[in-house]
Parts: structure tokens; C-alpha cells; sequence
């Protein structure tokens, strides 16, 4: 909190609002350097019977430790702060002209909720990129794999051009796109911010993606083996296409979220990705049942065909679902 209070008015509002860290007045921060301010800045919860030209102080001595600073702001002294700070919020309906026009972003209703909210927001667009990416980046390196493998061991492949083109246009994209309109994690606000250098994709989430690839290979490649391609190709490519398909559908649950379960985050919370699921199902029954199997050469399935299709894609839901739980346990 930085306001032109009295030292002790800000700390029974700052109590209040659950604030913490010790108190500094602005005769505190005259007396000081910019070097002591720096040191002892992370200590800091309050800044009491400040002027505006020490928020510019702050918030360098806070960018100096690598915090994204969003400093609000409304008079006219305030600018110089607003436009150093990574953010500046000025106010909208109290706010001067020159503190809008050094800002970033403007609060129209002058209310510091809406800053939450905001926050929240972002935090959620964020989740989702990611959730997006590695859904997108582990299926498709699945299906990669598969046919590398397959080449490597010298068998015939698994997946043709037309069943690839389908799974990437269809039964991978609508999911995926679900999976952008995610709603909000339960507890997103209590994390700590992420880091400046935070990757989109980083060692952990690689890891996981190999490991998602690793999964739908080896039970891809196990269902096609198993159904003879020798003697019955179509059938055998039948088999690990629509495996494949449920691996990518039971992959998209698990992407609800990184390392919450599905049924701490809400089975039916996200009911866009349900509808793309079961979408994507339809068209996978479609094209298997229909005189649209001519043009993509597979063959209906029957009831034991599909409960070897069900017992193995689900494989991958139940592991990640292990996966964190032990990671939950670590933490």
C-alpha cells in the first residue's frame, strides 16, 4: 500500500485488507538512498505520508528484484511513476488527462476489484495458451511417433494420409479449441505469480508431453499388432486410427488442467469440451459406419473391437491421473 495517509491510519486499513510487511514513512525515504531502499524493499508492506515523486523511488527499487510493477495512480504528480511502472492504472472517472495519458490501462469505474479481476482473467487466457499448446503439441507428436516407430520396425503403418488429415482438422482441433474457453482453476488467485522467464512450454510440461506421446505410440502401435495387419490391414488400421482418436479425446480431459485432477477442477465445468468430445465421437462413428469408411478404408467395429479401443486409450487418462496425484503428494 502506498498512500499519503498517516502511518497509523494505513496500518488499521492495511490490517484490514490483510496487508503485511513492516511500515515506511515518506521522511523514512528521504533519509534513504536509493541503494538501502533497495535492500530492504521486499520487507516493506506499507508506505505512509508519501508523495508522488516517491512512488517513482518504489517502484524501481521493486523492478531492481524483478517484480512486474503495476503502480495506480490519478493526479497529475502520479504520471511519472505510472509510466515507469510496467503497468499504470489510472483511475476513470477521478483520474486527471495526464495520468490516462501515461498509463496502460484504465479502471472506468475506479474500482481496485476490477484490477483483481483482471488479473484473474489474464492468469485464466495464460492457463488456457498452455493447456492449448500441449494438448496440440502431445497429440501431434503422438501421431508422429507412431509412424516413425512403425517404419522403424518395419511393419506396415498404422495411419494413412486421409486418417492424419482428419484427426488434425477434427477430432484434435475442436477439442482444442474448447480447451481456450476453459473457465478459471479453482484457487487461481492463491498462486504466486509465475516467473518473468516462465516458458510457455517448459522441462516439466516436455517431460509430460513425451510421456503423453510415449503412451498413445505404444498403444497404438499394440492394437494395430494385435489385429493381425498381415492378413487383415483394414481392420488393423481401423483399430489404431479410432485408438488413436480416443487417446487425443481422454488427452483433452487431462489438459483440463496441469496438475489438478479432472474431478477437482469440475467434470462438467467446461461444457464446450464436453460438446467438441462428443462431436468428435460422432464423426468418428460417422466416418466408421457409414459409406464414408470407403473413402478412408476402414471397416465397422463391433462391441469387443471397441472395448479393446476404450481399455487401452483410457490407459492415458488413468496414468495422468496417477501422475498427479504423486505430484500432489510431493507438494
Amino acid at each position: 500500500m502506498i498512500t499519503g495517509d498517516h502511518k497509523i491510519t494505513a496500518q488499521a486499513i492495511s490490517k484490514e485488507i490483510g496487508i503485511t510487511g513492516e511500515t515506511l514513512t515518506g521522511e523514512d525515504l528521504e533519509n534513504m538512498d536509493d541503494d538501502n531502499l533497495k535492500k530492504v524493499i521486499e520487507k516493506i508492506g506499507i508506505f505512509a505520508r508519501v508523495n508522488p515523486e516517491h512512488k517513482s523511488r518504489i517502484v524501481d527499487a521493486l523492478k531492481h528484484h524483478g517484480h512486474i510493477v503495476a503502480m495506480t495512480g490519478d493526479g497529475v504528480n502520479d504520471a511519472p511513476a505510472l509510466k515507469k511502472a510496467d503497468i499504470g492504472i489510472a483511475m476513470g472517472i477521478s483520474g486527471t488527462d495526464v495520468a490516462k495519458e501515461a498509463s496502460n490501462m484504465i479502471l472506468v469505474d475506479d474500482n481496485f476489484t476490477s484490477i483483481v479481476e483482471a488479473v484473474e482473467d489474464g492468469r485464466t487466457i495464460y492457463d488456457n495458451i498452455r493447456k492449448f499448446v500441449e494438448y496440440l503439441l502431445s497429440c501431434n507428436l503422438g501421431e508422429v511417433m507412431v509412424i516413425f516407430i512403425a517404419m522403424l520396425i518395419g511393419t506396415e503403418l498404422p495411419l494413412v494420409a486421409i486418417m492424419i488429415l482428419w484427426m488434425n482438422l477434427l477430432t484434435d482441433g475442436l477439442p482444442a479449441l474448447a480447451l481456450g474457453l476453459d473457465a478459471e482453476e479453482p484457487g487461481i488467485m492463491q498462486r504466486k505469480p509465475r516467473k518473468v522467464d516462465d516458458k510457455i512450454v517448459n522441462k516439466s510440461e516436455f517431460i509430460r508431453m513425451i510421456f503423453t506421446a510415449i503412451i498413445m505410440t505404444v498403444g497404438t502401435l499394440f492394437v494395430f499388432e494385435s489385429f493381425d495387419p498381415k492378413n487383415n490391414l483394414a481392420l488393423a488400421q481401423t483399430m489404431a486410427f479410432t485408438t488413436i482418436v480416443f487417446f487425443q479425446l481422454f488427452q483433452a480431459l487431462n489438459c483440463r488442467s496441469v496438475d489438478k485432477s479432472l474431478f477437482k477442477v469440475g467434470v462438467f465445468r467446461n461444457k464446450f469440451l464436453l460438446g467438441a468430445i462428443l462431436v468428435s465421437v460422432a464423426l468418428q462413428v460417422l466416418i466408421l459406419y457409414t459409406p464414408l469408411n470407403r473413402v478412408f478404408d476402414v471397416v465397422p467395429l463391433g462391441i469387443y473391437e471397441w472395448s479393446i479401443v476404450l481399455l487401452v486409450s483410457s490407459s492415458i487418462f488413468i496414468l495422468r491421473e496417477v501422475w498427479k496425484a504423486v505430484e500432489g503428494m510431493r507438494n
